[in-house]
């Protein structure tokens, strides 16, 4: 058995099924999968110090009840909702929260058609990460549709002088975010300089 899935895998294209055509999904920039990992390792610290559930980053297949089939670049499942995670295939349903990284060739489809499924599909948290910008948009289902909770925008302070003195002068400095919390996850909430260490500089 070992042996037949590892020849399949062999010969396996990858590929999403979106708005029922087949995509072929391309493998990340390294800099584009150090973003992942790097928030996948601090969730993944936070589940597994709580025993809450499962993250998964890259290349999982995710099968929607709508025949949608995506590779989210990061995908969380909470304990309580782990009957969908098939161990040898993928997941097989909606998952608690996805995050998807920006990248030229996946930008129009994350930003539309697969944040429209989440949102049809009753993902309870999507996050948007743009790695240039280094920006954080976070969105919540609530009654069935998406709002934007908050975005969240790294500062470099020196990069970022003018704008920094601008928010100051208009009073606003002390409304940016460092950390943005995860909202199915109570108690946990990561620096954006964490977050976008590595990369895109």
């Amino acid at each position: 058995m070992a042996t037949e899935l590892w020849n399949d895998a062999k010969f396996y294209k990858s590929y999403e099924i979106i708005g029922g055509k087949k995509i072929m999904a391309p493998s990340a920039a390294p800099a584009h999968s150090r973003v992942i990992m790097r928030l996948a390792t601090i969730i993944e610290n936070h589940l597994d110090a709580n025993n809450l559930g499962y993250v998964f980053a890259d290349d999982v297949d995710v099968h929607f009840p709508d025949g949608s089939v995506f590779k989210p670049d990061l995908v969380v499942v909470l304990e309580k909702n782990s009957a969908i995670i098939d161990w040898r295939r993928g997941i097989f349903g909606v998952p608690d929260m996805v995050v998807e990284i920006l990248s030229k060739s996946t930008r129009r489809n994350d930003l539309t058609i697969k944040k429209d499924t989440y949102e049809a599909q009753g993902v309870k948290e999507y996050w948007i990460v743009d790695p240039w910008m280094k920006i954080i948009d976070v969105y919540l289902l609530r009654d069935g549709k998406y709002f934007l909770d908050e975005e969240y925008v790294l500062f470099d302070a020196e990069a970022d002088a003018k704008d920094l003195e601008w928010l100051e002068n208009v009073g606003k400095l002390d409304q940016i975010k460092h950390e943005v919390p995860v909202k199915i996850l109570d108690g946990l909430t990561i620096p954006l300089k964490e977050i976008f260490k590595w990369g895109y500089k």
